[in-house]
């Protein structure tokens, strides 16, 4: 087989940001950046040539390409593909083909724990290891997963301009549930405040991310470079706290919150705890524009079939839990929340007005 002849910084390939904040980027990711993800991923997932992994993630995305399938080709073991993502398909395919891990979004585990009726832990005792990734995994389907399949869901932390690295729940290390987990081999990250200065263990800022996977640039958009990477540090768009271990957790997406009357609202804290309700398959938790508080917090709710909730009963429900004024006033339901080609809800798919005609805005 001919060697291309490349240099380590050479352009690899070229992937696009999934434009959850506008016009999609392009990322330069180079052929270094491709060699020193999977060497971060090797120690901390501790695969072996009889590994059997399989996902129904994309290929053309960060996570299944560079994280999953790369990791794959470097170590010599299997890798099962499925496409489109179905949840009994995937169940079916984990069987089959007696997989030792799997990775997905958190999308994918939840859709596979309702279809789940009839696979328990013995269709897969030989299941080890379980990554996700590509948005936040909430603690109450990582619980529900891990008892039905007696194996736990590692997460992780990285975006296409790290080429999906940064964090992961280390194998070898304590699992903390809620958290990306500390930073991966050769990584440094750091969460900032509004002046760019680190800020201590348990406070929020804006996390920032260094090391040998970190992309070259965004092509032909110099500007955008220059605002994301500075110092050979990535801005990432995240509000995220370390705690005194270095394991980090994110909070939300800065642009994700929402401000109610002056206060913060997080919006993932918020569908964590929707998230506990049995009859809820997805939700997400988003700000309408409101007059009276500048922003309202509204729910757009997928119900598991057959289920019938209306909002005044979740907001009667979900008062026993969260503070007043991060309980949802406006409810819409839905048969299904939009989601790119990753499996991630896109939030900015969600039409706000629609949600304020449509939706039954309940009590003060």
């Amino acid at each position: 087989a001919s060697v291309h002849d490349h240099a380590p910084d050479d352009t690899a390939i070229i992937l696009y940001t999934s434009g959850t904040t506008g016009r999609p980027k392009g990322v330069e990711l180079t052929a270094a950046n491709l060699l020193d993800t999977t060497s971060s991923f090797l120690p901390v997932l501790a695969l072996t040539e009889d590994d059997r992994f399989g996902t129904a993630l994309p290929l053309f995305h960060v996570y299944g390409q560079a994280v999953v399938m790369n990791t794959v080709l470097v170590t010599g073991s299997s890798l099962s593909l499925l496409s489109p993502f179905e949840p009994t398909a995937m169940l079916d395919m984990l069987r089959r083909d007696r997989l030792t891990a799997l990775a997905g979004v958190p999308t994918m585990w939840n859709a596979m724990l309702h279809a789940a009726a009839d696979f328990g832990p013995s269709d897969f005792v030989q299941l080890r290891l379980a990554t996700s990734g590509g948005a936040s995994l909430p603690v109450e389907v990582m619980r529900a997963f891990n008892e039905r399949f007696d194996c736990a869901i590692l997460e992780g932390y990285g975006l296409t301009e790290s080429t999906g690295a940064a964090t992961f729940n280390d194998i070898n290390r304590e699992q903390k549930a809620g958290t990306v987990g500390p930073a991966l081999p050769g990584s440094l990250i750091e969460v900032r405040d509004v002046m760019g200065e680190p800020v201590a263990a348990g406070v929020v800022g804006e996390v920032f991310i260094k090391g040998p996977t970190i992309m070259k640039g965004y092509r032909n958009r110099p500007e955008a470079t220059a605002e994301d990477l500075r110092d050979g540090w990535l801005k990432t768009g995240d509000l995220g706290m370390l705690d005194e271990d270095g394991y980090l957790s994110i909070v939300d997406r800065a642009k994700d919150l929402i401000i109610r009357g002056g206060y913060n609202v997080y919006p993932r804290e918020v569908e964590e705890v929707l998230y506990e309700h049995p009859d809820i398959v997805e939700v997400a938790v988003v700000g309408v524009p409101d007059d009276h508080f500048g922003e309202e917090v509204a729910a757009v709710v997928a119900l598991r079939p057959g289920a019938e909730l209306t909002g005044e009963q979740l907001r009667a429900w979900a008062k026993v839990q969260l503070s007043a004024y991060k309980v949802p006033r406006l409810y819409q339901f839905v048969e299904a929340l939009p989601k790119g080609a990753t499996g991630k809800i896109l939030k900015r798919e969600i039409d706000r007005d629609a949600i304020r005609q449509a939706s039954i805005g309940v009590g003060a």
